[in-house]
């Protein structure tokens, strides 16, 4: 936009009042006035339907990704396992480990936790 500061526009009056005097230049300050008014609504109008536009696009956009993603139908797999018969087999262990048998774990004579080294006594 143009950079006007009060010292051009000073200057741009003074040469509009000795150019068109100073009984015509009211009427030419409306006149002014009114096309920059127009020139304004219409700069407006026009970033307005722009805007619409582009919000326009975005919700073509979506429509399109929606419309993608039903014809995808990504829970179809979730449908087929929910509609698989349930099979009756014997319940498993929850735990991801093998079981195995537990035996009393003996310790060996010397250490901590047989009797004659906590103790002091001999075996």
């Amino acid at each position: 936009m143009v950079d006007l500061s009060w010292s051009h526009i000073l200057i741009v009056l003074i040469v509009a009042l000795v150019v068109v005097g100073p009984k015509d230049l009211p009427p030419l300050m409306r006149m002014v006035g009114r096309w920059l008014a127009k020139a304004r609504a219409m700069a407006d109008q026009f970033r307005k339907s722009f805007d619409d536009m582009a919000r326009q696009s975005e919700l073509d956009e979506l429509r399109a990704e929606l419309e993608a993603m039903r014809h995808e139908r990504p829970l179809a797999e979730v449908d087929r396992a929910l509609a698989a018969p349930v099979m009756t087999s014997a319940p498993k262990s929850d735990s991801p480990l093998p079981t195995t048998t537990s035996k009393p774990i003996q310790s060996e004579p010397g250490t901590a936790e047989s009797g004659s080294a906590v103790t002091g006594q001999d075996p």
